[in-house]
């Protein structure tokens, strides 16, 4: 169905059948520079990212529903900067870059699909600290691994729908003046300003979408959050206190950091902000905050550091027993 509906945007709706991204139009030397940061970041993204997803499989002890949540939304981080990161170097190398109106659209969709998934598996993460903190006792009764399976699905299922459909009323825009984006991928914002044909449909929709995948879970988060921070204050043990806050505020950093990165991309005023500032910040978003999320949960987490020790003696171990 998607490769449908991008053939059929393809064949009638539009005249150019390419765009060309701009990147970051600075001197080779300055471009050379980022490629290089930028592939060290993205290596590092991925690796820590895998590490995370294979600790959580591999070790009993983070057989936990945080840490069920904590894999998915590495593998919700590999996606997204996979799906950005290589075309961007791509383009760094060659000042510019040119990409076909179907995979522009692609590439939206998975950005689109990964940054919603985002969005729901952190609102879940913190239910799942809400129970633990405020109903220990059913905690366990709640929070089964049917219950995380099907949270995870229904997560993934609404990021890809709602993806699919901004991506579907895009495909019907028609890009038929300047074929060029300012920009080091194709975002909704530089797509939209380039459409020849009415845009109402699509900024309606994106409204709602807004609503549905950004206020909704915010609102979630904090009421969370707010019922979390009343229930430890109300412990009576300073340690207590301590570990509760512990459990919560890897996840809270986490949070802190994507929907800040999020809001200053998507809603912070387009007036006075210079294209080059609007691509820094998109750039924190794609690609420092999938490599900082992973950083977070291993250095503040005992557990994450516990089970990385054990596989490490036990690959030690084993590496000496067959030498």
């Amino acid at each position: 169905m998607f490769l449908f509906f991008l053939s059929f945007q393809d064949n009638n709706l539009t005249v150019n059948n390419q765009f060309f991204l701009l990147g970051f139009q600075s001197s080779q030397d300055s471009n050379m520079v980022l490629f290089c940061l930028i592939f060290v970041i993205y290596c590092g993204t991925i690796s820590a990212n895998l590490l995370i997803i294979t600790l959580v499989s591999t070790s009993r002890n983070l057989h936990t529903p945080m840490y069920f949540f904590i894999s998915q939304l590495s593998i919700s981080d590999i996606l997204l900067t996979t799906d950005i990161v290589p075309n961007m170097l791509y383009i760094l190398l060659n000042n510019g870059g040119t990409i076909s109106v179907i995979g522009c659209v692609t590439q939206f969709y998975f950005f689109s699909a990964s940054g919603v998934f985002e969005c729901f598996i952190l609102t879940v993460m913190s239910y799942d600290r809400y129970v633990a903190i405020c109903n220990p006792l059913r905690y366990s009764s709640i929070m089964t691994k049917t219950h995380c399976v099907i949270l995870t699905i229904i997560c993934c299922v609404l990021s890809f729908f709602i993806a699919f459909t901004d991506s579907l009323t895009l495909s019907m825009l028609a890009f038929c003046g300047t074929n060029i984006i300012d920009h080091f991928f194709c975002d909704l914002v530089p797509l939209v300003e380039i459409a020849c044909s009415s845009t109402y449909t699509i900024e309606l929709e994106d409204f709602l979408i807004c609503f549905l995948a950004l206020f909704i879970p915010i609102t979630i988060i904090i009421i969370s959050y707010i019922n979390i921070i009343v229930t430890i204050l109300r412990f009576e043990s300073n340690i207590s206190r301590q570990k509760a806050f512990s459990t919560c505020s890897s996840h809270l950093l986490v949070v802190s950091i994507f929907f800040v990165t999020l809001l200053s991309v998507y809603l912070s005023p387009k007036k006075g902000q210079t294209l080059n500032l609007s691509k820094l910040l998109s750039l924190l978003y794609t690609v420092f905050t999938p490599l900082i999320n992973p950083i977070i949960y291993s250095l503040r987490n005992k557990e994450i550091k516990k089970s990385l020790q054990e596989i490490t003696n036990k690959s030690w171990n084993n590496f000496i027993i067959y030498r």
